[in-house]
């Protein structure tokens, strides 16, 4: 799945200092809307205290703007793929990150909604 994210397969679309890479699933796995990964590169953030604190207010902003998913996409039988990459190369603070989440939530639900038209 992740693989075929990456292969052209997924769209993408960055939000500074997030971007999010995301593909519908052939088959649904739970009974929730979205799959959801994230990742914080080593190669900025050598120190795993860094990566964590990152993965959590990361984590953080997803859990609490998940609802607007969950609102605009409701008894949907497709289920999306997301990956969360972190872009920035210096530590943001939370409401930075979870501006730019809800941003991208918004642009992703525009997408998908424009898609099925």
């Amino acid at each position: 799945m992740i693989q075929a994210m990456f292969s052209r397969q997924g769209e993408s679309f960055g939000q500074y200092p997030l971007r999010l890479v995301w593909m519908p699933m052939e088959e649904r796995r739970s009974e929730f809307p979205v799959q959801f990964g994230l990742s914080v590169p080593k190669r900025h953030f050598k120190k795993a205290v860094q990566r964590n604190v990152l993965r959590r207010k990361i984590r953080e902003a997803y859990r609490l703007n998940k609802y607007r998913i969950y609102r605009d996409l409701p008894d949907e039988e497709q289920q999306y793929g997301f990956m969360v990459l972190y872009t920035g190369r210096e530590m943001h603070d939370y409401e930075t990150i979870e501006k730019a989440m809800q941003q991208m939530i918004r642009r992703f639900i525009k997408k998908v909604k424009q898609g099925r038209k």
